[in-house]
């Protein structure tokens, strides 16, 4: 199991004693967000850094096109992957091992940091 695969299940398990039905679309959500947080810091940062060495790169309309692809594609992988028969297995893995216990407000967090980060360094672009 993947460091995302343990987030999502801690969030999953989280939410399911308050939000029973919804704890699924919720810890999708959460991790579609962090994911998507840790590609903008990420192209943010290539951006920044290739504009400070002078290299030609693709326009910026362009940057944000495909950063918009790939967030689609992340969205539609994490649905795929955390609905039916593999967040089962997944699920059941996760039970079996150690409870590691995270702080969830420390989690949910994590997104908009992420994001502050990038804004931060997209004004130094």
């Amino acid at each position: 199991m993947t460091t995302f695969d343990h987030l999502f299940f801690t969030v999953f398990t989280a939410f399911k004693t308050r939000f029973k039905q919804k704890a699924n679309s919720i810890a999708l959500f959460y991790i579609s967000a962090l994911q998507i947080a840790l590609v903008f810091v990420s192209g943010v940062f290539i951006a920044t850094f290739l504009t400070k060495m002078n290299a030609s790169t693709i326009s910026s309309d362009k940057a944000w096109i495909l950063f918009a692809i790939i967030s689609f594609i992340i969205h539609i992988q994490n649905w795929l992957k955390y609905n039916g028969k593999t967040r089962k297995v997944l699920n059941a893995k996760f039970n079996r091992s150690k409870p590691s216990k995270h702080n969830l407000s420390l989690l949910l967090s994590l997104p908009f940091v992420c994001v502050l980060l990038g804004v931060i360094l997209l004004q130094s672009f």
